[in-house]
């Protein structure tokens, strides 16, 4: 990972080729609950980092506990990691709910491995100063970037450029029939059912048929999906429709 450019370092040109891929895991699917910062301090503060992480997350909705970014290149059709961290908080004063958050039933992240991340603050800082300027998606962009990555704490609504969504390409490729969505649209699929069917059962993300929820990890299958597609003509980084859309996440 030393070899990594952020944006600050790297011209971005008019036409993606890099592009940085990233993934959350979460206490909930709610999202955070406020688009900006509901103390209103001003980014510059000296104070803000010892602030972030003394705050009681109860009362700011749902967290980021995980985040992975991994880096493709379209020309050059390769994947590789650039950031991987558990984020940290004062878990000791957790609601019930977060403390039996999906995440810990689901995955092998468990809440003593939150409560020893490196903190918030930190984690932001090193998440921002990667995207800054950079072409950036995720598998849902409507949740990792709406409903977390674009609200507080995290604030970074225009600090990167987006490019499409996987998700919206592999949904007309897997074509999956639902009642909730009516008779002319298709639901959007999982991220592991659309990584067995678009890649006809290649694993280059080495996931050995099972997905692990691990930001990282769910992050290579995405980057690898993305490639999948772009080499069959089936994704186009700049074509956003759908990006709007009412659905919410699959």
């Amino acid at each position: 990972m030393s070899d990594f450019k952020t944006g600050l370092d790297l011209y971005v040109s008019a036409k993606p080729d890099r592009i940085l891929l990233l993934d959350t895991e979460t206490t909930g699917l709610k999202g955070g609950l406020f688009d900006k910062d509901p103390g209103f301090r001003p980014a510059t503060d000296p104070e803000e980092s010892s602030r972030l992480d003394s705050l009681n997350w109860n009362n700011y909705g749902d967290l980021v506990l995980d985040i992975g970014i991994c880096e493709l290149s379209l020309s050059e059709g390769t994947v590789k990691d650039v950031y991987s961290s558990v984020v940290g908080y004062d878990t000791s004063i957790w609601n019930e709910s977060m403390c039996h958050s999906w995440i810990f039933e689901n995955s092998d992240l468990r809440i003593e491995d939150v409560a020893h991340a490196p903190r918030l603050s930190k984690v932001l800082k090193e998440v921002t100063a990667i995207l800054a300027g950079r072409w950036v998606t995720s598998y849902n962009v409507q949740y990792d970037l709406d409903k977390f990555l674009y609200r507080f704490p995290w604030c970074l609504k225009n600090r990167f450029s987006e490019v499409r969504d996987p998700m919206f390409s592999a949904q007309q490729i897997c074509k999956l029939k639902s009642p909730y969505y009516g008779v002319t649209e298709y639901r959007y699929p999982k991220l592991d059912y659309a990584y067995e069917k678009i890649l006809e059962g290649e694993d280059p993300a080495g996931i050995h048929g099972v997905q692990d929820h691990r930001a990282l990890s769910d992050a290579r299958m995405a980057s690898h999906l993305l490639l999948r597609m772009y080499r069959e003509g089936t994704y186009d980084p700049l074509d956003f429709s759908g990006r709007h859309s009412s659905f919410s996440s699959p």
